[in-house]
């Protein structure tokens, strides 16, 4: 099964190429610590309001909308898939959240979340990274899977526009990783490689779910609205109360406000 519009290529190809493009923009931020051992908390605020901005652009631009206009095609009430994927997405990361062990940036080891063990203050912020790539990932692969049901409100430009905004928000994610593992003695090398790990989950998840919506496209309304509601769980849990904690309200509110501008504008201008 094929793309319409970019020749032989198929979904899961394409998502591939896609979510290996937001892995090399986790790792381009990760190698920051090259040249950085300190990052101003001011401008990692506003790094991570804007990557905030970005994922609620991206929640209704590339995943509700098409939801609800797939389920109008297909008859059903619109509301049904938008609003129960939505909430299947948000408890999935709820659980998930409440299972494995993790530690937001900035946070003392004694806030750590899910299943307490004695794992190092590293591993624990891969993994807070990692978990918020989950839907991300998720994002891309019911994006470009969703090509192969052949809809109108399904698009490459659409899944490319998502692409592209997941993978500049990646950006601050990697070195917001690999930043504060430096300044607490780590290597860069090893640092970089922390960070830049943070982002592999995305091209697996990506294939794997290309794969299914493939498959069963007539669940494509609820798979795009489970993404939406997993990544807006991960904002509301860990990207704006991490990007107010320092009290730099101002300037992480200015940056989720500028990313879901620009998130809006690349979503828009690719449709």
């Amino acid at each position: 099964m094929t793309i319409n519009g970019i020749g032989d290529t198929s979904p899961v190809t394409a998502a591939f190429v896609a979510t290996m493009f937001t892995w090399f923009m986790t790792a381009l931020g990760a190698s920051l610590v090259y040249f950085f051992k300190e990052m101003n908390r001011k401008i990692l605020d506003g790094m991570l309001g804007f990557a905030a901005g970005v994922m609620i652009a991206a929640c209704f631009w590339s995943l509700l909308g098409p939801a609800i206009e797939m389920s109008e095609a297909q008859g059903f009430p619109p509301w049904i898939p938008a609003s129960s994927g939505f909430l299947m997405g948000a408890f999935f990361l709820y659980f998930v959240d409440k299972i494995i062990p993790h530690l937001h940036l900035g946070f003392p080891m004694e806030e750590a979340e899910g299943i307490k063990t004695g794992w190092q203050r590293s591993v624990l912020l891969v993994l807070a990274i990692t978990l918020h790539n989950i839907p991300e990932g998720l994002a891309i692969w019911v994006a470009f899977g969703a090509l192969a049901a052949d809809l109108p409100s399904a698009s490459f430009a659409g899944a490319l526009a998502l692409a592209v905004g997941i993978g500049i928000q990646n950006f601050p994610e990697g070195a917001a990783v690999s930043i504060p593992l430096r300044r607490e003695g780590y290597s860069r090398l090893k640092s970089f490689w922390y960070g830049q790990m943070s982002g592999a989950v995305e091209p697996v998840a990506a294939v794997i779910g290309a794969a299914a919506v493939v498959y069963i496209q007539p669940l494509l309304p609820y798979a795009l609205s489970f993404a939406a509601g997993s990544m807006i769980y991960v904002v509301v849990e860990e990207l704006i109360p991490v990007s107010q904690r320092e009290k730099n309200t101002d300037i992480a509110t200015m940056g989720t406000i500028f990313g879901f501008t620009l998130m809006m504008i690349l979503d828009v201008a690719f449709a």
